[in-house]
């Protein structure tokens, strides 16, 4: 008759702090990863409009990056599409914590890959420190395009890039959002027409996108937003959770949408804010390719 042998109390215990560690360092990788682990997603806009010497013309966006710091690899992955133009669509900084210096480190190396245009968030209001990262963008070199329009030259050819600031800087003035949009994006539209060079094509800078159907009324071609933070978490089938103003099962928080003859494209953003967890929701940089 063979004998039973009983583990020792303190192997078992053993084995079981082993488990845990193994679990808690898995998860904590994974979650490391989830907040950390920088994705590119490409996509081509396709356009009559896009005259020959704008094809292939490359735009990366980023946004919400909330003085996240992700050393040299955001950088780098910046340099690595080659683009023609950055733009940047808010909250660059963070209301609940101020220190910009990883922000304008960032876009003072962007500068040396390409020109770099900004619009505000919802955080740079909030953080009552607008005025000062406005002076130190524009001091770098950074075109603050606030309620403003550039017209972009390119092998003889040009496009119209509009910038519009946060609803809430318009609320604070007691403006409402859809008419100062419209208004402002109608009036640059008919004073960049008279440029000789100019391609039709006109490019919106925006923060929400929860305001599409007012880009759309605006008629603008394209469109780039963000604060939707992707949902902060992304499931199969049903896509981000929860995003800023839209609440529960948001409808726009990522990916490309058309309505009518305005395409927008938003970004789930780089950094965090209140919910400082991403799932199935990497940091995300974005790339448009314009082509005839």
């Amino acid at each position: 008759m063979s004998k039973q042998v009983i583990p020792d109390k303190r192997v078992q215990a053993f084995f079981r702090l082993i488990a845990l560690v193994v679990v808690c360092v898995g998860g904590w990788a994974f979650f490391h990863w989830q907040n950390n682990g920088l994705v590119v997603t490409s996509y081509e806009f396709v356009s009559a409009k896009t005259p020959p010497g704008l094809d292939g013309y490359r735009i990366v966006q980023f946004s919400d990056l909330h003085n996240k710091d992700f050393g040299k690899r955001l950088l780098a992955a910046l340099q690595d599409q080659q683009p023609d133009l950055i733009v940047v669509t808010g909250d660059l900084i963070d209301n609940l914590s101020k220190d910009m210096e990883p922000s304008l480190n960032l876009l003072e190396q962007a500068l040396l890959l390409a020109p770099v245009y900004y619009v505000s968030g919802n955080n740079e209001m909030k953080s009552g420190r607008y005025e000062e990262l406005a002076a130190r963008l524009t001091g770098l070199g950074v075109t603050v395009l606030d309620n403003q329009a550039v017209t972009i030259e390119h092998r003889n050819y040009s496009f119209n890039l509009i910038g519009i600031s946060d609803p809430l800087f318009r609320r604070a003035k007691g403006e409402r959002d859809k008419d100062k949009i419209i208004a402002l994006v109608k009036e640059t539209i008919e004073q960049k027409m008279t440029s000789p060079s100019s391609s039709g094509l006109n490019i919106l800078l925006a923060h929400r996108p929860e305001l599409f159907s007012t880009y759309a009324e605006c008629q603008v071609d394209l469109v780039f937003t963000g604060h939707a933070h992707g949902g902060q978490v992304r499931l199969p089938l049903v896509g981000g959770l929860v995003a800023p103003d839209q609440g529960f099962f948001p409808k726009y928080t990522s990916g490309l949408h058309v309505r009518e003859n305005t395409t927008m494209v938003i970004s789930r953003g780089l950094g965090n804010s209140v919910i400082p967890l991403r799932l199935f929701n990497r940091p995300e940089l974005v790339v448009v390719t314009l082509k005839r």
